[in-house]
Parts: C-alpha cells; structure tokens; sequence
C-alpha cells in the first residue's frame, strides 16, 4: 500500500460520513432518507476498501503489518501507532462487513432519530475496527471502552421497554471489568517503560507481576465474551436493543473478550494464563452446559439466541487456553463463525418481528407454508449454529475440540456435550416457529422475504457456506501468529516446569 495510511482511512472513514450525516438539514422524511443513503454508501466503501487488507496481506510473517506510527503524547511515550497480524485482520473484515448489512436491515424499521441513529452506527464501526487495529494500550482502551458509548445509545433509545434499564446494566458491567483492565494497563505501563504492543509481546515480565495483571484484564474481558457468571447483562441487552444493535453485539462486541485473550493474557502474561487454565476451563464448561439448558426454558427468541452466544463463545476460551495450534485457531475461527451466524439469527428473528411484533416463540408456527424462503435460510444459518457439516459452525467446534482433546481429553468431552444442547435448543426453535400447521390467522397473511430482505442475508449464506466448505484462506492466514504464540506459551510452560523441578 505504499505509504497510504490504510488502517486509518478504514478507521476514521465512518467518521467522515458521520460528520456528514451531521450536517444535513430540511424535511424530516429528506434528513431521513439522505442520512440512510450516506450511511449505506460510507459503510459500504469502508467494507470494500478493507477489502484491500486482505489481498495484500502477506500470511508468511507472524509481524504486524499496515504499520502506521506518529507520536501521540511524547512526554510519555505514547504513540498512535496501528497494525494487523493474522490475528486482528479477519475481525477487521468482520467489522466491516456487519455494519452495511446492519443499516440495510434498519432502513424500514427505525423510523425515529434515523439521523442520530446512523451517526451512532457509524461512529461504532470506527471504535470497532480502531480496537482491533490498535498496537498501543492506551489507544486500545480508548477504543475498546469508546464502543460502549454508542451501543448504550442504541440500546437507550431504540430498544424496546426495558431499554434504559438494559442500556444501564450492560454500561455498568462492562465498565466495572474495564477499570481493573485500565489498572492493569498501567501497572505494564510503569513497570516496561513502554506502551507499545509488539514490544510488550515479548516483554518478559516476574511471575508474580503476571498473575495479578491477568486477573484485572481476565475481568474485562470474561465480562466482554460474556463468560458465566458475569453473563446477566447480555440476555437483557439482546431483548431490547433494536435488531441490528443485537446484530452488532453478538457479532461482533462478544468478540472483544476473546480478543482480549489473544491479544493480551496469553502472550503477555504466558505463565499466569498456564497456572490460571484450570479455573477457565471450569467455567467455560459450567458455560457450555447451564445456558444451554436456560436456552431450551425459553420462550422469547432473542433470548434464546442470547443464551446460545454465552454457549458458543465458552468454546472460544476452551479452544484459546488449550493452548495448542488447532485449539487457538479453533477459538478464533469459531468467533468468526459466530460473528455471522449469530448475527444472521437475530436478523431473522428481525424479520417476523418487523411484521408481527411479537418475539414470542408460542406466537408462532406453520411459517413454512407461507414464507419457504425464510424459512429456507433460517434453517441454514440454524443448521450453522449447530455445526454441521459444510457450515462455518462446524469448522470452529471441530477445531477447538481437537486443540482441547490434545490438551485435556476431559475437557473436550465435557465441552463437547454443548454440540448436543446446542442441536436441542436450535431444533427446538426451528420446529416451533417454522414447522407444524398453520392455524394462527395473524400469520396467513405473512409475506416472505423482500428483495431488501434477501440483499441483507446474501452475503452472510456466502461467508457461512465458503468458511465451512473452504476454510483454509482464513486459516492460513492466522496460522502463523497462532504458532507464534503457541511458542512463546511453550517456552512459558518449560520455565515453570524447570522452577518447579528446582523446588524439588
């Protein structure tokens, strides 16, 4: 890319339209649909142009590339410094992809503060991809907590009922975790001199040290996944943000924990993820099976959904701390997977919603005979929840329970039973809703899904369908920085073996 500061054009476009959509005036229905069409086209020219990341990504080399560097806060070291390895790209392109398709899917249905509402959209896909393109820990956190300022709007204004509430317990607790983080990323600060990410990636900090910091930045980011038990605010958030607040939230915010993980605990703090694995894997499998069993108890969709995500995403830190290639690989190929297919599911629980109003799973019934479509692709991206076979969902899960088999083969099995509940709970919901009779009059007058509605699933069956078929581009892309970090928790583990032969 030349000297073209590409990370930053990707970052900070949105922003741009943003300002925008800021100064449009007239009437309110002209506001509304300018701020529509602004919205749409900038966040569709931020997914094309990080398109470019990806074709010219070199996939040999564990370094970070698209480097940009100016010094932010001289007198302290601080620099605005931004890069992607194989690690943070994909979820770069994640990003980008979900927020056009998230704006397509509220055209018809935001019809209040449409303007306010696509300046928060767009101001959160720069905080999202400036997180996951940050090399400096101080523009990590300002970008990791600057996220929860849209959201809480999204959440606070457009949600349902219960919104101010939501909006206010997911605030608090994800700031709560963030605080201890913030101490932690200062106490790294003090201690290495240093700011800068690549440098504190092999920065070798005392044991001791390590374990407290890994604590403060385990509650940020369990809070994040969400792990059990610091899992209450996502069921309440995903019930009353809009659709594609729940669409951005499970697709890509849960990932910030998992990110976390691999960005931060495992390499910085090697030896402290080593001792702390146990008490992981123990609520990661608590995890696997409790909401599981929460989920088929459930009567409203999205909270059926939001409980699966809790489920889903225990896979990611099963996979991450067995610590092994296809156990990292697996975790981050399954927040991918999860990225989509979850976001898909709450936009198809969007669609009856936008024509019923009604998100309860008894409201429902016999849909087949009237919209096959829809039920068509819901059941691709069910069946992809479940993991089967040619779906990205059962990349993610084989992967992680082989890296976990390798590790820990009571792990895996325990893990494994979520490959069962998580068939029981998404058949149940499918059978309820789309299969049956057809006997409530409400629904014989349903239409099947529009040509809009169909331009907003298309590229998500594409992405579902290439991962599980073809999944080696993306694995071949985080390949090698997943062996690097493997490596460096393999020297970690040594040196703690050598220290306890020495007590010895």
């Amino acid at each position: 890319m030349g000297n073209l500061p590409f990370l930053s054009l990707v970052t900070f476009l949105p922003l741009l339209g943003a300002a925008f959509i800021l100064v449009i005036r007239g009437a309110p229905d002209i506001v509304a649909r300018n701020a529509r069409n602004v919205a749409l086209l900038t966040s569709g020219a931020t997914f094309l142009l990080s398109l470019g990341i990806w074709f010219n990504f070199d996939p040999s080399t564990a370094d970070f590339q698209f480097e940009e560097r100016a010094l932010w806060m001289p007198a302290f070291n601080i620099a605005y410094h931004m890069g992607v390895d194989g690690i943070s790209m994909p979820f770069v392109l994640l990003s980008t992809l979900l927020i056009p398709i998230c704006i397509l899917a509220s055209w018809t249905s935001i019809t209040i503060r449409v303007k306010e509402y696509m300046i928060a959209f767009l101001l959160m896909e720069t905080m999202l991809v400036g997180t996951f393109c940050a090399l400096d820990i101080i523009l990590f956190y300002l970008f990791f907590e600057g996220v929860l300022i849209p959201m809480f709007l999204i959440i606070g204004v457009w949600g349902g009922p219960r919104r101010v509430y939501s909006a206010f317990k997911f605030f608090l607790y994800t700031l709560a975790g963030s605080v201890l983080m913030l101490l932690a990323l200062l106490t790294l600060y003090l201690h290495a001199g240093t700011t800068d990410i690549p440098s504190l990636l092999v920065y070798d900090l005392p044991t001791g040290l390590q374990q407290w910091l890994w604590l403060a930045c385990f509650a940020a980011f369990a809070v994040k996944l969400p792990m059990w038990p610091v899992h209450t605010w996502l069921p309440d958030a995903h019930v009353e943000a809009p659709t594609a607040g729940s669409v951005i939230l499970a697709g890509v915010l849960l990932k910030f924990g998992g990110y976390g993980f691999l960005r931060f605990s495992l390499p910085m703090f090697p030896e402290a993820s080593i001792t702390f694995a146990p008490l992981v894997f123990a609520l990661s499998i608590i995890a696997v099976v409790y909401p599981s069993l929460v989920a088929l108890a459930q009567e409203d969709m999205k909270k059926l959904i939001a409980y699966s995500s809790v489920a889903h995403m225990a896979f990611v830190t099963v996979g991450a701390f067995s610590m092994t290639v296809p156990g990292v690989e697996g975790a981050i190929f399954q927040m991918l997977s999860h990225g989509v297919v979850s976001a898909a599911l709450f936009l198809v629980v969007g669609v009856v919603y936008d024509r019923t109003h009604s998100r309860d799973i008894a409201s429902y019934g016999g849909l087949v005979h009237r919209m096959p479509v829809y039920a068509l692709v819901f059941m691709l991206f069910m069946l992809g929840s479940v993991g089967l076979p040619g779906t990205s969902g059962f990349v993610g899960e084989f992967l992680v329970l082989l890296g976990a088999f390798q590790h820990d083969a009571w792990v895996a099995t325990f893990t494994a039973t979520g490959v069962i509940l998580g068939a029981a709970y998404m058949l149940y919901l499918y059978r309820r809703v789309i299969l049956g009779a057809l006997v409530k009059d409400s629904l014989k007058r349903m239409k099947d899904l529009s040509p809009r509605e169909l331009l907003v699933f298309a590229p998500l069956i594409v992405v579902v369908l290439w991962m599980g078929v073809y999944p080696d581009p993306l694995l071949g892309v985080m390949h090698v920085s997943v062996q690097n970090i493997v490596e460096r928790l393999d020297v970690a583990r040594a040196a703690l073996d050598a220290s306890a032969l020495a007590v010895r």
